[in-house]
């Protein structure tokens, strides 16, 4: 196909393709004539990744040269993969408190999860700790253990997810975009699950609808 067709199926302006191909994102077109190039279904699918991971995900195209490297990368293992997605994912946050990185460690050990000590999430959730605490509201952290319970229903579910794909190269995708996604995904349900349970536990709240 040619790059207006391209444009129109994957809503990705004709210029953003041609950024995208001199940037390295997408797979190398095929050249049929002088200033001609001639595109397929590959280069359909990395363009709507690529756009799910700018737009939803909210990554960097320095972060999603990194982790598309990772969905090509046939050699590289799973549990690594997901390492670069969770580390391409921005965090505003500052550098946390030995107390609250503590805290988090002291966590993961009672849970008997084996987890690299660089990984992200140890810095994020620390620094929530940090933030409770400076807003006067360190008792929010006593829902910690209840969280961790949480998130490890979440993680096996990524990973059930990971397993039920079909080929190596679609399981590295669904590694990304599970990782990066994901964290919006379960954002919005939980905003769901949270005025469900709201209304269940606090009946008044019914007569008291968002705008």
């Amino acid at each position: 196909m040619r790059i207006s067709e391209l444009a129109s199926l994957t809503g990705t302006s004709a210029a953003t393709i041609k950024y995208y191909a001199r940037e390295g994102l997408l797979p190398t077109a095929t050249r049929t004539g002088y200033n001609q190039t001639e595109y397929g279904a590959e280069h359909r699918d990395r363009l709507r990744l690529i756009r799910a991971l700018t737009e939803v995900g909210g990554l960097s195209i320095a972060s999603v040269r990194e982790v598309l490297a990772a969905v090509d990368d046939p050699q590289m293992p799973a549990a690594v993969r997901m390492g670069v997605a969770q580390r391409a994912i921005p965090r505003a946050l500052g550098e946390p408190s030995t107390e609250a990185l503590g805290r988090v460690h002291a966590l993961t050990e009672s849970r008997s999860w084996q987890v690299d000590p660089g990984n992200p999430g140890f810095a994020q959730a620390a620094s929530v700790l940090d933030a409770y605490e400076m807003l006067g509201r360190g008792d929010l952290g006593a829902s910690l253990a209840s969280y961790a319970q949480a998130a490890d229903q979440i993680a096996l579910a990524d990973l059930d997810a990971v397993s039920a794909s079909p080929a190596p190269e679609s399981a590295a995708e669904t590694v990304v975009v599970g990782t990066v996604l994901g964290d919006a995904l379960i954002a919005g349900l939980r905003r769901i699950a949270q005025e469900h349970h709201a209304r269940q536990r606090f009946p008044d709240s019914t007569s008291h609808r968002s705008p």
